[in-house]
């Protein structure tokens, strides 16, 4: 039988769970692919750690040490950081290797340049696992991408994130004792903050947004906010207006082109990310054709995301299984973009005697509640206003209501709704 030979890089949680993954799943691979794999070499950092590498594998701390075996068909590479994982791929790439890469950063980064250098090699390059760990949405949006033109998406691609709010409202903890037991349990790096702000799920949007319009937001224009100024009774609040709090990277396009956000919002029970608690992970894109389309899974740990590097695997092996995406959307066509659109909003104020409540000077619809520490108002503005008050008055939380009914402020059709006009302290 014909041999398949791979490279592992990196051997902690993920790379382990490649190998074992590979081994336990043989029998399926052969059948897909008409060929055995075998792991020959393992590329680690710390020759001094004691592992648990299966007998046969070579493994090294010096990467042309693999190179310069010269019969390696497969990189599949799980560390972490753009360097010197970019190198290492390009190096294979250049020697005629397919790769498979976990790894967000580097691949938000550079994840252009390698599939470029990956067509001029002809070779291909797998990145399922760098989103939505066990999650399919690579391979499910080139699919899609083939007829229809995606006009939004959001998701929770952050499962620590979004383990953290659950947890803080079925237990009434607060973050940073959910936090610590995220770290216990290995959901959390010792250094939480690139899942608790925001950066994890921001590289993940980029990927996203490579592949179905083919260019990336400008990134310091993205929003980007995290989960640490979320408090329990904030959380509360929001339950008594019937919200729930998710963290939520989107993307679209509009007439002022691409538009990225990653930051918390509040969400009510008909909206697709209600119910997805935990560390799950979970997709929802509008599409021309098809509507409205949801993906959810396992979004982080070993096995799922060795899932999702193993189905690449097969698929760079399979060329005839390719589905490219990156279809640009001409951002001058897109609906609405004249349109000054009115969003639900849920905004925190601080109960402070300093601080006297604030009011909103016209609109009879709006709602408010009162905590300990926080006043809860419920109201109607345009993304500018919000975004100005938000600068001004640094004090105030304030969160989109994602999913609620949208106004069109200049549609004399509808009857007129209240607009926040302002707020006197």
């Amino acid at each position: 039988m014909t041999i398949i030979h791979v490279a592992v890089l990196g051997y902690g949680t993920v790379g382990q769970g490649v190998v074992e993954s590979i081994h336990s799943h043989q029998k399926e691979l052969q059948r897909l692919l008409g060929a055995e794999i075998v792991v020959d070499a393992i590329l680690v950092k710390d020759p001094l750690k004691v592992r648990d590498i299966p007998p046969g594998i070579v493994w090294t701390t010096n990467f042309d040490d693999i190179l310069e075996l010269g019969h390696i068909d497969v990189v599949l590479e799980a560390i972490v950081g753009c360097e010197p994982a970019f190198s290492y791929l390009k190096k294979a790439i250049q020697h005629g290797c397919h790769v498979v890469t976990a790894n967000k950063v580097m691949f938000a980064h550079h994840g252009n340049e390698l599939q470029q250098l990956a067509d001029e090699n002809e070779v291909h390059v797998g990145y399922e696992a760098s989103v939505a760990g066990g999650i399919p949405i690579i391979r499910s949006l080139s699919e899609l991408l083939r007829v229809n033109q995606v006009h939004r998406l959001e998701g929770i691609l952050n499962g620590t994130s979004n383990y953290i709010l659950t947890e803080m409202r079925e237990n009434g903890h607060s973050f940073e004792e959910v936090l610590a037991d995220a770290q216990k349990k290995g959901y959390a790096e010792a250094d939480p903050t690139a899942d608790v702000e925001g950066d994890d799920a921001f590289y993940k949007l980029m990927i996203l947004s490579d592949l179905l319009y083919g260019e990336q937001p400008n990134w310091t224009e993205v929003q980007r906010e995290g989960i640490s100024k979320v408090d329990r009774e904030q959380m509360e609040l929001a339950e008594e207006f019937g919200y729930r709090f998710r963290h939520v990277a989107s993307i679209e396009p509009s007439s002022r082109g691409l538009q990225g956000k990653v930051m918390p919002i509040v969400v009510p029970n008909q909206h697709p990310f209600y119910h997805v608690d935990g560390v799950d992970n979970a997709v929802n894109v509008e599409a021309s054709l098809v509507g409205s389309l949801m993906f959810q899974g396992p979004g982080a740990g070993r096995l799922p995301t060795a899932s999702a590097m193993v189905e690449d695997l097969v698929q760079v092996l399979r060329p005839s299984l390719q589905r490219k995406g990156s279809k640009t959307i001409q951002l001058d066509e897109v609906e609405g973009g004249a349109t000054k659109l009115l969003k639900q909003w849920l905004l925190f104020v601080p109960q402070n005697p300093s601080l006297p409540t604030p009011f909103i000077t016209s609109g009879k619809l709006i709602k408010h509640k009162s905590g300990q520490k926080w006043k809860a108002i419920l109201f109607l503005g345009d993304d500018k206003t919000i975004y100005e008050w938000k600068t001004r008055l640094p004090m105030v939380r304030l969160y989109e209501i994602r999913g609620a009914k949208e106004w069109k402020e200049l549609n004399s059709d509808q009857p007129k709704v209240p607009c926040l006009n302002s707020l006197a302290f």
